[in-house]
């Protein structure tokens, strides 16, 4: 077997290891749009168990998954285009035999960021709108007096009452393609693209710190010079660790990007038009400790997401599934 990476198994592997990591912790991103999208005055949320406490509360335990769909379709092309970039990249620069510096593999990172934002994008965009149609139903029910009192904390009781009303569950059941339609009809393909400058700025440097950093780690766990293969555990702790670091590095941009692809806001919440205008606006009326909102979550999704697709990887799947053997690839 030749030491390019066998393209059709690494899809495979990529695919399954989104569908797997999405099922996983989708919940907990649900929990960090609407963290991130909600404002300093008018918080229903005080932290990420209690998001998903009053989301299943108000809108039941699927409430959890909603948007889970448009994620769990798009998430396998999303991924595979990922790792398959980062690996097509990083094969086309150590072509002269010598070791990838950590320029390079910086290099191949962030090209393999600009190329899933293909599919990032539009993905997020819709995936974003059906996660939080439920902080602005809940927003609505909730009296606009609690809303503001909310954060001294005596208003407990009228909230869990206004949170076990029925009707208020159904505000706004929209659908992936219900959305997609309208924003082809109103603005065309660019309406999906919205916040693609923000989904750049926060996917390449991911990109960029990811996966030299996961390279480096998992070289540290070969048993020997002679032996380069790395026990099970190691893989996934690496992508985990890396995930982790790289998600929290890039937090700011990630709130950036949700912010500017929520179309429909809420009471008093402002409208950005673009990157610029967005941090400014953030800055000045919520300070800079917004910009990590919701930032423990994305740590907690992508960590797990990542130390899956890593254990696809290399425990070989798509090579089982497509008749090589595992590990073959990275023996070489």
């Amino acid at each position: 077997l030749s030491q390019r990476p066998v393209l059709p198994a690494k899809l495979i592997n990529g695919g399954i290891a989104g569908l797997v990591g999405v099922t996983c912790v989708f919940p907990i991103d649900l929990a960090k749009t609407r963290l991130q999208n909600q404002r300093s005055g008018q918080q229903l949320y005080k932290n990420m168990m209690d998001c998903l406490i009053k989301t299943v509360k108000s809108e039941g335990y699927f409430g959890m998954y909603r948007g889970a769909a448009v994620n769990l379709t798009l998430v396998t092309p999303e991924k595979a285009i990922k790792l398959a970039a980062n690996d097509f990249f990083r094969h086309q620069l150590s072509k002269d035999g010598g070791r990838l510096t950590v320029f390079k593999e910086m290099l191949a990172g962030c090209c393999a960021g600009m190329c899933q934002v293909i599919i990032t994008t539009p993905m997020e965009m819709l995936k974003i709108q059906l996660q939080d149609a439920g902080r602005l139903a809940a927003q609505q029910r909730v009296i606009p007096s609690v809303a503001t009192t909310l954060k001294m904390g005596g208003t407990s009781a009228v909230l869990s009452r206004s949170y076990n009303t029925s009707p208020g569950a159904q505000v706004m059941r929209v659908s992936a393609t219900q959305i997609t339609r309208e924003l082809l009809k109103t603005k065309g393909v660019t309406g999906l693209y919205r916040g693609l400058g923000a989904t750049l700025m926060r996917d390449i440097p991911f990109s960029v710190v990811y996966f030299p950093l996961f390279a480096h780690l998992h070289q540290l766990g070969q048993r020997s010079s002679e032996d380069s293969s790395v026990p099970f555990y190691w893989s996934f702790m690496s992508g985990c660790f890396a995930g982790c670091t790289a998600a929290v590095a890039v937090s700011p941009c990630d709130v950036v990007k949700t912010r500017l692809q929520s179309l429909r806001k809420g009471a008093n919440e402002e409208t950005y038009n673009g990157v610029v205008d967005c941090v400014r606006k953030i800055l000045r009326k919520e300070g800079p400790g917004a910009f990590l909102k919701g930032a423990s979550c994305r740590a907690l999704v992508i960590a797990p997401l990542f130390g899956i697709a890593q254990v696809m990887y290399f425990v070989g799947v798509g090579e089982f599934l497509l008749g090589y053997t595992p590990y073959n690839i990275y023996s070489a």
